[in-house]
């Protein structure tokens, strides 16, 4: 059997997810199926999962570690940005719930074809979705000066984004990048220091490709606000988030959701007419515990948040 990758948050996902032991939930970010796999285990044949995955791999593991449920869970080769359309194609009006875990898989980083380790040579790839078109290497070799830097500050936040696009322009000039061991080695190069430092020097600039390529944030932006068309009353919103970028998004949208009104704070009766739509459930984010980060390190900087649909 194959090693599947162990979902995070597990047990908190379940608590706070299925509010009922019958309906529809979404698992949009599928990946090996550790989190539906728990879920169907733990409800009776009332509730199924619909699972949407973009890397078509992911979902042939997903198959091979949740056949024994059989139809409870129906399998869709797509980006959870899509949900209201995908759902439309199923003549599905309502869902009783929705999880985002927004990390990326370890059989992803761990085969180093699809180029998303620093650590592993490979192709310097990093799509989920292996049919489209644009890769990391074709963006570093599409974008101007300016729009790379954009990409490395806002995306990696990485502020010695100037100096990291020098060194792969000179690098360039030389021969094209085109694996992950390449640029890992210019990445070294230009951030060098004496001192050790706390992360890899490719970290942050390998991070703002991968959300250059796969169009992450704005994908999420996207989900989220499709989100509220297809949840039924009561049901939860779960996401759970691996970098600042991400969990920024989400915090944002769910306070903003709650508040509702948009109106100035002089004006003494609501004009906008905006009605909140979401109520926060985890005023503070949710964190493994010791005992899973001990587990699986990978784990470490998962930050989790629920919110659950409310109508006026």
């Amino acid at each position: 059997m194959a090693k599947f990758h162990e979902p995070v948050l597990r047990e908190k996902v379940f608590q706070y997810l299925i509010v009922m032991e019958e309906g529809l939930i979404v698992d949009g970010t599928l990946g090996d199926g550790g989190h539906t796999e728990f879920i169907l285990q733990n409800t009776g044949p009332g509730l199924r999962v619909l699972g949407i995955d973009r890397d078509a791999n992911a979902l042939l593991r997903a198959k091979e570690r949740l056949a024994p449920f059989g139809d409870r869970v129906t399998f869709v080769h797509g980006n959870y940005s899509e949900i209201q359309s995908l759902l439309k194609k199923l003549n599905v009006e309502k869902i009783d719930g929705l999880l985002l875990d927004l990390g990326i898989s370890s059989p992803q980083i761990e085969i180093a074809e699809r180029g998303f380790s620093f650590m592993r040579n490979g192709p310097l790839d990093m799509r989920m979705d292996l049919s489209q078109e644009i890769t990391a290497a074709t963006l570093l070799q599409s974008l101007t000066d300016r729009e790379l830097e954009s990409i490395i500050r806002d995306y990696g936040e990485e502020r010695h984004y100037r100096k990291i696009v020098r060194a792969v322009r000179k690098a360039q000039a030389i021969n094209p990048i085109q694996t992950t061991l390449q640029l890992s080695k210019i990445l070294s190069g230009a951030l060098y220091s004496k001192r050790p430092a706390k992360i890899h020097p490719a970290t942050r600039t390998f991070q703002a490709l991968r959300i250059a390529v796969n169009r992450e944030l704005m994908h999420l932006k996207t989900a989220l606000q499709d989100s509220l068309g297809v949840l039924n009353a009561g049901a939860r919103l779960v996401t759970i988030a691996f970098h600042s970028l991400e969990d920024r998004i989400v915090k944002t949208f769910f306070r903003d959701e709650e508040k509702g009104c948009i109106c100035p704070p002089r004006i003494p009766v609501c004009a906008c007419g905006k009605k909140s739509t979401l109520k926060i459930i985890t005023k503070r984010v949710l964190a493994p515990d010791e005992e899973e980060t001990t587990r699986n390190p990978r784990s470490s900087s998962a930050k989790m948040r629920v919110a659950e649909r409310v109508y006026v």
